[in-house]
């Protein structure tokens, strides 16, 4: 079972304001983001309880890409107590993923 979030423009702030939190930001069309969400998946299933993760579709919160200034997909962020404290561009792997995530939940 995975703690996952689906982030919106409505939740953002509150989702990232505290705690570690990755966020892919993806969108239905993107062929690689489509390869990353079943490793986004299984990152959020491992760090249940430690760490929250959640997917933002970008078509959906274009308000939120461009405040972020995502301008490749997929892009993967870690926020820590709502600052960014890794950005991550391109298909990564699950092990990159939880090193990350790891790293940051200490």
């Amino acid at each position: 079972m995975s703690e996952e979030l689906e982030i919106t423009e409505a939740n953002f702030e509150t989702e990232t304001a505290s705690g570690v939190t990755m966020i892919d930001f993806w969108a239905p069309w993107c062929g690689p983001c489509k390869m990353q969400g079943p490793i986004v998946d299984k990152v959020a299933g491992q760090m249940s309880g430690k760490a929250k993760v959640g997917k933002c579709n970008i078509d959906d919160a274009q308000k939120i890409a461009s405040k972020l200034g995502i301008r490749s997909i997929p892009t993967l962020m870690i926020f820590k107590d709502g600052e960014e404290a890794e950005r991550l561009v391109g298909l990564q792997t699950e092990q990159v993923l939880l090193d990350k995530l790891n790293a940051l939940v200490g």
